[in-house]
């Protein structure tokens, strides 16, 4: 996924002067608070990690790991907000949430039937920022931007400059789905479409409820887990405000990811009706043992979330290190049924270019 700078823009505090100057004794307090400052979800947005050296460092990784990591961030370059990083393990270059975002010299590899668009969305592309493959819902790219780059997205090569609307290009958009009746769902997506302000977000969400026929807002994220603080007032107030039935997909792969601070964002999000999912990839040397998976499921259900979908990697190019075979995978979910629950057991799928839904495995 592509990363960008945040588009909430904000107005830089004036100089402050040294205190006992002659501007400080002569000015009024209020005259130099700043006038405006970005959200703390926005500022820790802008300041993930970027630098493969630094990520590698703050880890205490080993030399033998950074010229890796730096061939692998000129295909794809790395971006991991400081919450994600605090709950990494230092020093321990397989830590399950480092390896989903250390770029390796494995990505270069070329491997058959791994290409850059695996599930072939260009075809499904309709208009500008619009992907249309299951009858019933759209897909709108809502921002191009993510907070977290992870080496095994299937969007690491979309086309986000050619996705991402303008106003007038959301309105014939949201035109065309007023004129299909057909359509009950709106999914946000991107990118992360909670990277998108709030400003934009609530414009619209308006418009979305203004359509008689649409029914459900479903957002795919995964911000709420690597940066929790994004699920502040400002967001809340239109979430809660719309007539429209609220799904949130998050994005877990690991029982890891799950800290104090993302069970109180999933908190506040029930609160204002949200109904909480999560999709996760079966990942080689993340979460592809049965024990893996089982405290996933467990710590989701104690966050207040449902396993949804448990997917198979999709052949993105650059990514197939990551893999894990059919049968291997079919193993593990079958062990995994004799542990838990049925209501805690996700469904193994693989999503195939051109089917009418996911496929089961």
């Amino acid at each position: 996924m592509a990363s960008v700078a945040p588009r909430d823009g904000f107005t830089a505090p004036p100089h402050q002067p040294v205190a006992g100057s002659a501007a400080s004794v002569s000015a009024s307090p209020d005259e130099f608070k700043p006038l405006h400052l970005p959200p703390a979800w926005q500022a820790q947005l802008a300041g993930a990690i970027r630098d493969p050296r630094e990520l590698c460092r703050r880890l205490g990784l080993e030399d033998a790991w950074l010229a890796g990591a730096q061939t692998g961030h000129a295909l794809f370059e790395v971006r991991v907000p400081e919450a994600f990083v605090a709950r990494m393990r230092h020093g321990d270059a397989n830590d399950p949430l480092l390896r989903q975002v250390l770029p390796l010299g494995e990505e270069r590899l070329a491997r058959e039937g791994y290409v850059s668009d695996p599930l072939a969305e260009a075809e499904h592309t309709s208009s500008r920022g619009l992907i249309h493959k299951y009858a019933g819902r759209v897909l709108l790219i809502t921002s191009p931007a993510c907070a977290v780059n992870c080496r095994y997205c299937f969007r690491r090569h979309f086309p986000y400059a050619e996705n991402s609307p303008s106003r007038a290009q959301w309105d014939a958009t949201l035109d065309a789905l007023r004129d299909d009746p057909s359509i009950s769902e709106a999914i946000l997506s991107g990118g992360d479409p909670l990277a998108a302000n709030d400003r934009q977000l609530a414009w619209l969400v308006a418009r979305l409820e203004a359509i008689p026929h649409l029914k459900r807002l479903r957002i795919h994220t995964r911000l709420p887990v690597v940066i929790p603080d994004r699920i502040d007032e400002a967001l809340l107030g239109w979430l809660d405000a719309t007539r429209l039935q609220k799904v949130v997909v998050l994005h877990i792969n690991h029982a890891q990811e799950i800290d104090d601070a993302v069970i109180a964002a999933c908190a506040r999000l029930k609160r204002a009706g949200v109904t909480l999912l999560n999709q996760s990839v079966l990942l080689r040397g993340v979460n592809d043992t049965t024990d893996a998976l089982a405290e996933l499921s467990e710590r989701l259900f104690e966050a207040g979330i449902l396993p949804y979908y448990l997917h198979v990697l999709d052949p993105v190019a650059g990514a197939a290190h990551f893999d894990v075979p059919d049968d291997e995978a079919r193993e593990r979910v079958a062990e995994l049924r004799k542990r838990l629950p049925g209501f805690l057991m996700p469904r193994l799928v693989r999503e195939v270019p051109g089917e009418a839904s996911k496929t089961p495995l």
